[in-house]
């Protein structure tokens, strides 16, 4: 029997064993990250070995670093996950790992290590797509939580309203046209001079300002669910290159107050016009940890009546727990299973 067959026979098993400990592994971008998750809900480790120091010196991720360092961090990464959850390699029931959407050649470190774990444990490879694991982290911060749901898709490379009709049934309503909204708040950080990674220091500036900027900035898209924020983006650089070039003074903190207040405006009214229809409201992605967008949130949801779930703040960002979680459901659902010729992709559809 070859691997693959063997990987089929274990998956379709594993649908009835009462409990499932999947080895997760996210390499997506700049985190090296390996959890181990039993039955979607419980982790027993997460551990996330971040970049973000080296990467600081380049004002951004620089893909190739990225790839080598995963390269260097990722068998001593597996090594405390065990340590931590005190589990040997033997009581793993399938390893699951982030084939898509991110950097292609840090993709590729984990997915490869992914496969070579599987094949010498003999136990199934589950291919996870970044996104749907994104929308898994709230399953471990909420164990009540379960769908149907309207999911707020937002991090560096994903901007969306999704339909949660079942735990591997989605449904797109809006998406973003061009920038996603954390593409916008790294852009906007770098022009103010703010260091990588630029969504969390816009968060803490912005507490420091005022919103009193008006920029030359009209709403898009104004009848639809989808968003834009190319525009944003560019009225927020030209202020700043127009007031430098003028020798004008303005106040870096109430430049970042008025622009998060504009973007997560966008990310609010837009959810909860497609909230109308759904009693719960969940958040998923990186730019989820904004304390802004939180708030604004937790306000709107209670004036309208809507049950919102939150992320804890370590689950918001890359991690791995949150491609275990959602793995467990892939296998319910009986998908996801991988063979040994599974490779990345840079993008992957919703």
């Amino acid at each position: 029997m070859s691997y693959f067959e063997d990987a089929q026979k274990k998956y379709e098993q594993l649908k009835h064993k009462e409990n499932v400990l999947i080895l997760s592994v996210e390499s997506s971008c700049d985190e090296t990250s390996i959890a181990l998750v039993e039955n979607g809900r419980r982790v027993l480790s997460n551990i996330v070995s971040s970049q973000i120091d080296i990467h600081k010196l380049y004002g951004g991720v620089v893909p190739e670093i990225a790839s080598r360092n995963h390269i260097k961090n990722i068998t001593g990464v597996l090594d405390e996950a065990l340590l931590k959850a005190n589990k040997t390699l033997d009581d793993i029931d399938a390893v699951a790992v982030t084939y898509g959407a991110g950097l292609i050649g840090a993709l590729l470190v984990g997915v490869n290590f992914a496969k070579t774990l599987a094949y010498a444990l003999k136990v199934p490879l589950i291919a996870v797509s970044h996104v749907h694991g994104h929308i898994g982290a709230n399953y471990i911060s909420h164990a009540e939580l379960t769908p149907p749901f309207l999911c707020l898709m937002v991090s560096g490379g994903h901007t969306a309203i999704v339909e949660v009709k079942d735990y591997c049934d989605f449904n797109l309503l809006g998406t973003t046209v061009d920038d996603s909204v954390g593409e916008c708040f790294d852009k906007v950080a770098r022009v103010l001079g703010l260091s990588y990674p630029g969504g969390p220091n816009i968060d803490r500036l912005a507490k420091e300002g005022k919103n009193t900027v008006k920029f030359n900035y009209k709403t898009p898209l104004k009848d639809t669910l989808n968003f834009s924020f190319s525009g944003l983006k560019t009225a927020v650089v030209n202020y700043v290159h127009n007031c430098e070039q003028k020798g004008a003074d303005f106040s870096k903190a109430d430049v970042a107050c008025s622009f998060q207040e504009l973007a997560t405006d966008e990310l609010v009214s837009k959810t909860m016009t497609a909230c109308k229809n759904f009693p719960k409201l969940v958040v998923a992605g990186g730019v989820g940890a904004n304390s802004r967008l939180r708030e604004k949130l937790e306000i709107a949801c209670k004036n309208n009546g809507v049950k919102l779930y939150l992320p804890d703040l370590k689950y918001c960002t890359d991690n791995a727990a949150m491609i275990g979680a959602i793995a467990y459901y892939y296998m319910k659902a009986g998908i996801g299973l991988a063979d040994l010729s599974l490779t990345a992709s840079a993008t992957v559809s919703i």
